[in-house]
């Protein structure tokens, strides 16, 4: 989940960089199914022998609670399982972190209470995780992992994406005039991180290439889900109706129960509070043609509603036609969401008009110097 903060200096777009250039088709007319509460019964098989593919999400940010993991494990019937630590201060603070202990610079939940404790069953389960709780410090994290793999007894691949710090390449940015994407301002002199976002193509290759679990840098939050996604349906980088949805997807439970009700509105009215304590954290369940559920676990608080889900649709997109991704630009300006009748579930609707964008550049997020004394 990214958060903005004041002394942050922003996004800045790297004209003269093409990594990540996509030429982005945002035409896409499909059906997005967001159920309205828990399913006590479903099913992933298709008539056509195609089979759904389950995340869920089991935290929005560094220092997210710890009994989303096993809730989701246990009762979820996941394909997946992702976790989001990042934000903009996080990686400040987990490059502070690193300047005083080599080894550290990530996030250490991800190993001790998120995946941890659970190798065994996740292993079982078949669930493969995936996470950018690799912060600043990838490699430490994998080994972290490895460590914790080796004293429950249990065997996992694990994969590390990296690419994402230019921290180096500072003084060469600084001398070709990069200015903020926003207010048109030079680069910061006092910078601590400077971090290019990764798209979700790379996650997908680490799962081909047989990973339990990915870890990664300055991850788009949103890729998490559509990695998985890209992996299991053979997506290509051209079918960007695919991509959109598949973002969309990731988008809605990148934050975690905030699609559940977790920051919801009128939370009060409906006596959300009193459920907080066992919120359920979302799931989405996708087909292959970019269709997708969004429920929780059962027996679990919070609510899944139009309301809740339109809250978190909108969250941090900045602009609803033109939001910008390493893999896609979508537009998700006409977005409907309406109640099927019969069904405790709603449709929304993503009609978007066809076009072209070439995506020439790429968004970096840069942190404030801080001070290592941790």
């Amino acid at each position: 989940m990214a958060t903005s903060m004041k002394f942050c200096f922003g996004h800045f777009l790297l004209k003269k960089t093409s990594v990540l250039s996509r030429i982005a088709n945002n035409n896409c007319s499909k059906s997005y199914r967001l159920l309205y509460n828990s399913l006590k019964l479903y099913s992933t098989s298709r008539k056509d022998g195609s089979e759904d593919v389950r995340i869920g999400c089991a935290s929005g940010f560094w220092g997210d609670t710890t009994v989303a993991a096993p809730q989701l494990i246990h009762k979820g019937n996941l394909d997946f399982l992702v976790f989001d630590y990042l934000s903009e201060i996080t990686m400040s603070l987990m490059t502070a972190a690193k300047t005083k202990y080599p080894d550290f610079g990530y996030a250490p939940d991800f190993v001790q209470f998120g995946v941890g404790p659970y190798l065994k069953t996740v292993k079982e389960k078949g669930i493969k995780v995936v996470s950018n709780a690799g912060g600043v410090n990838p490699y430490s994290c994998a080994k972290a992992m490895y460590s914790a793999a080796q004293k429950a007894g249990v065997d996992i691949k694990v994969a590390v994406i990296t690419g994402d710090n230019l921290i180096d390449k500072k003084a060469q940015l600084e001398s070709q005039n990069i200015r903020d994407l926003d207010s048109d301002k030079l680069l910061p002199s006092t910078v601590n991180s400077m971090n290019a976002y990764i798209g979700a193509f790379p996650i997908a290759k680490a799962l081909d290439m047989g990973a339990d679990i990915v870890i990664t840098g300055r991850c788009v939050d949103s890729a998490l889900v559509l990695g998985p996604l890209i992996h299991k349906f053979k997506w290509q980088p051209d079918q960007f109706d695919l991509l959109s949805a598949g973002s969309l997807a990731g988008h809605l439970i990148e934050c975690g129960a905030q699609a559940t009700g977790g920051i919801f509105t009128d939370w009060y009215k409906l006596g959300l509070h009193k459920t907080w304590s066992s919120i359920g954290f979302p799931i989405v369940q996708c087909q292959s043609n970019g269709d997708f559920i969004v429920t929780k676990p059962v027996d679990t608080g919070g609510l899944v509603s139009i309301a809740t889900v339109a809250e978190q649709l909108v969250y941090e997109i900045g602009d609803p036609k033109n939001y910008i991704l390493p893999d896609v630009i979508c537009d998700f300006s006409d977005v409907k969401l309406t109640q099927e009748k019969g069904f405790n579930f709603f449709v929304c609707q993503i009609p978007i008009s066809s076009h072209h964008i070439r995506h020439i550049s790429f968004k970096s997020v840069l942190g404030p110097s801080l001070s290592p004394s941790l």
